[in-house]
Formats: C-alpha cells, sequence, structure tokens
C-alpha cells in the first residue's frame, strides 16, 4: 500500500517536470531573437584626413617638408660630426717633419668640417698667426652655414602649424553655424561635420608643430656637438704653431 503511494507521487512528481520543460521550451521558441550587438564603424586614416577639410593639405605639405628636411640635415650633420680621433696627432707629426703634401692629403681624404679648416690653416703657414686665424674662421662660418641649411625651416615649420591648425578650427565652427543655419537643426548629427573638421584640424597643426621643433632643437644639439669638435681642432692647430718644436 505504502509502495504504491510512493511510486504514484514519484510518477506525478515527473509529469509534472516533464510539463514544466515543455512550457519552457515553448516560452524560448516564442521570444523574440536578441538582436545583435551593433557595430560600431571605425574611421580610417584617410576618412580623418578627408573629414578635415581642404585646410589639411598645406598641412600635409608642411609634414612631408619637415620629414624630409630633418632627415636630410640628420645625415648631413652626422657625417660632418664623424673625424679619426687620431686626425690632429696625424697632422701635429706631418708638420713637425715638414711633410705639408702629406697634412693636407689627410685634410682633403676627411669629410669633416674640421678637416677643411686645419687645411686651410696648413695652406697659410709661414704667414702671421693672426692672419692665419682668421682665414680659419672664414672657412668654419662657412662650413658651419652649411650645416644649419634647412633648420630655419623646421623652426619656421613649427611655429606656423598650428597657425593653419587653427585656421581650420575657425573654418569648422563656421560649418557648423552655417548647417545649423540651413536646417534648423542642433542636433549632435547635423553639427558633427563642423566638429570633425575643428579637432582634426586642431590635432595635426599641433602634431605638425611639435615635431617640428623636436627635429630643430635635436639637430642643434648635434650641430653644437660639431661645432665644438671644429673649435677643438682649430685651437690645436693654433697651439701647434705656437710651438712647432713640443
Amino acid at each position: 500500500m505504502f509502495h504504491s503511494v510512493l511510486l504514484q507521487i514519484v510518477n506525478n512528481g515527473a509529469a509534472a517536470a516533464a510539463q514544466v520543460v515543455d512550457t519552457t521550451k515553448q516560452v524560448v521558441a516564442q521570444a523574440p531573437a536578441t538582436p545583435p550587438p551593433p557595430t560600431h564603424a571605425s574611421l580610417k586614416l584617410l576618412d580623418l584626413i578627408l573629414l578635415g577639410g581642404p585646410i589639411m593639405v598645406p598641412m600635409g605639405i608642411l609634414s612631408l617638408i619637415t620629414i624630409y628636411f630633418f632627415f636630410e640635415r640628420f645625415m648631413t650633420i652626422r657625417k660632418a660630426s664623424k673625424m679619426d680621433s687620431n686626425f690632429m696627432n696625424n697632422i701635429k707629426d706631418y708638420i713637425h717633419n715638414g711633410n705639408m703634401d702629406a697634412a693636407k692629403a689627410l685634410c682633403k681624404n676627411s669629410s669633416a668640417p674640421a678637416a677643411r679648416m686645419i687645411e686651410k690653416g696648413i695652406s697659410r703657414i709661414g704667414k702671421p698667426i693672426k692672419e692665419i686665424e682668421e682665414s680659419m674662421e672664414v672657412v668654419g662660418k662657412l662650413e658651419i652655414n652649411k650645416m644649419e641649411k634647412n633648420l630655419s625651416t623646421l623652426s619656421l615649420i613649427g611655429r606656423i602649424a598650428p597657425i593653419f591648425g587653427f585656421i581650420g578650427t575657425i573654418a569648422g565652427v563656421i560649418k557648423i553655424f552655417y548647417d545649423i543655419s540651413l536646417t534648423a537643426d542642433i542636433s549632435i548629427g547635423s553639427i558633427s561635420g563642423g566638429l570633425y573638421q575643428k579637432m582634426i584640424t586642431s590635432a595635426t597643426g599641433l602634431s605638425i608643430g611639435l615635431l617640428a621643433f623636436i627635429g630643430y632643437y635635436i639637430l642643434n644639439g648635434m650641430l653644437d656637438r660639431t661645432i665644438n669638435k671644429m673649435e677643438t681642432a682649430s685651437m690645436e692647430f693654433i697651439d701647434l704653431l705656437y710651438g712647432p718644436g713640443k
């Protein structure tokens, strides 16, 4: 008796569970499908440039000039700064031995601007030391001017690039108000074009200006070190003339 009652309870429970499962399946089947998460369109670099408007053209030209002048001057000054550590010792030995032709040949085979100064000094040996110093100084200034070429352009770009960005910002604001005047709509969609333009041009102008200034000061540091080498070589040569027997 008890066993049959227990069996009936178990059967009733299983039937109820099966009914719940069926009901759950029906509800899930009838429920609307969950929409996929929205996909966000990603902006490419070219798209951002186009959103910046026509002002991006001159800023693009400024960026190309900055990159070209920096690497061109970097290689030039780096080449000029290289000088054999034994260069002046060899010059001293040649002069002490009276072998001026070998000293001049050594200077001609060197690409360092200090070698051009020493070569000029050797060609003036026998004249007053003051005249030798002046001739070497003239050559040194010419060599420095060669190395400084286009550095002023980098400095100028560093100053005017942010101004171009500011012009783009003003143009973006004008575009915003113009679009509002046409549609009388101040939603984010109607003003997004002008906002894109003003932000992109501002960021681009500041970035180009920053890169130009960084490049300018890097090259100036390299130039200062090269000038120090030139001054050191010139002083050693003049000391050699004052005491050739030492």
